[in-house]
């Protein structure tokens, strides 16, 4: 990773610098995106915007900056972006500070902040040197999600158009994933929208999928997919819950989209599970009526007051070895399988050694 430190006026920083909303920011002659179209909007608070032109208003230092060089030769930022959007905003007028716009300052004054030097790194390297430099230098601040981090290093046109589908305030995915109750958790705008559909359809190595598609026209791949996924379980669910939007739908479709399942039996089933007061996660149901996999109930545990009246009904002894151990040394069990309709009760626990414990449960 190649690093070099420039010192920038804040004049020539804000040269041409125009600000087209969701469409992006650019300054520096143009040179420079600021806040590329991809990545999250205006964070800053007042008091956060303010505090960065006191901070030049005086001539106290303020904070080193991350500028990336792109192939074409021109920059994006790294790090800094909302510091550089509060100087843009207050040159060009957007807001005053102490009831002065910067139009009203005096000359002197005006000039003090447009000859302000900034401290800015610029960064050159391969997209896993880039994303590696970037979580190290997101440390302070407002700081960016995994995501739109990695949207900083894998920028292209297939990256725009996944934002596009994915990453605006009611945007496409969103309206489709809540027509009819929400599936997916989160805010398209901090980008978890996009981030959960890729770690769906890559198996959770969102990098590789991005690094491989990074040039692609078009993210219509990423859209179809989540289409399918959505309408399948849609399909296979139709009663809707407001648990459903924390399941990993894309992993589920993946793995069932072939099979075929009866929606009323599942449907039957899901509703005894939810009125299961020993199912403490509700949300685990869609997952285990179709892989029979009981950790996704996180069943309730045994309490130490059930435990400690089953061993002292059992003196101390394993049900399985009969050899005496102490409490500590032993684990609670279910006489009856919870999935046979055993309950979580003191009358259906039992005490096992730890060995015999993880040879039944075969752990």
């Amino acid at each position: 990773m190649k690093i070099d430190l420039h010192k920038i006026k804040i004049a020539e920083v804000v040269k041409a610098y125009k600000d087209s909303a969701e469409e992006g920011v650019s300054a520096f002659g143009g040179k420079l995106d600021i806040r590329p179209k991809y990545q999250r909007e205006f964070v800053y608070k007042e008091k956060q915007r303010n505090a960065v032109i006191e901070t030049i208003k005086n001539s106290f230092p303020l904070n080193v900056m991350y500028w990336m060089i792109r192939d074409d030769g021109g920059y994006e930022v790294l790090d800094g972006q909302q510091r550089t959007i509060s100087i843009g905003q207050y040159v060009t007028g957007d807001f005053s500070l102490n009831d002065r716009f910067f139009h009203n300052l005096t000359k002197e004054e005006q000039d003090k902040i447009l000859d302000y030097e900034l401290m800015i790194y610029f960064c050159e390297g391969t997209d896993k040197e880039r994303l590696d430099w970037f979580r190290i230098i997101n440390i302070a601040g407002e700081k960016l999600t995994d995501q739109e981090i990695r949207n900083a290093v894998y920028t292209g046109p297939w990256l725009s158009d996944a934002k596009l589908k994915f990453s605006k305030s009611n945007c496409v995915a969103y309206l489709l994933a809540n027509d009819g109750g929400s599936l997916v958790s989160g805010s398209p705008i901090r980008q978890e929208y996009l981030e959960t559909v890729l770690s769906w359809i890559n198996d959770g190595k969102i990098e590789d999928y991005m690094a491989k598609h990074q040039h692609d026209k078009s993210a219509d791949e990423l859209w179809n997919y989540f289409q399918n996924v959505v309408a399948w379980v849609r399909k296979t669910f139709p009663n809707y819950r407001k648990e459903m939007a924390s399941v990993s739908w894309g992993e589920l479709y993946n793995q069932f989209k072939d099979k075929k399942f009866d929606s009323k039996k599942l449907e039957k089933e899901i509703s005894e599970l939810m009125q299961d007061e020993d199912v403490t996660k509700k949300s685990g149901i869609y997952p285990y009526v179709l892989t029979r996999q009981e950790n996704h109930l996180s069943i309730r545990m045994f309490n130490d007051k059930m435990k400690r009246e089953a061993y002292e009904r059992q003196k101390g002894k394993c049900v399985w070895c009969k050899k005496t151990f102490e409490f500590e040394e032993m684990e609670a069990d279910h006489i009856t399988p919870w999935h046979e309709g055993g309950k979580t009760t003191a009358m259906n626990c039992q005490m096992l050694c730890k060995d015999d414990n993880r040879k039944k449960s075969g752990k």
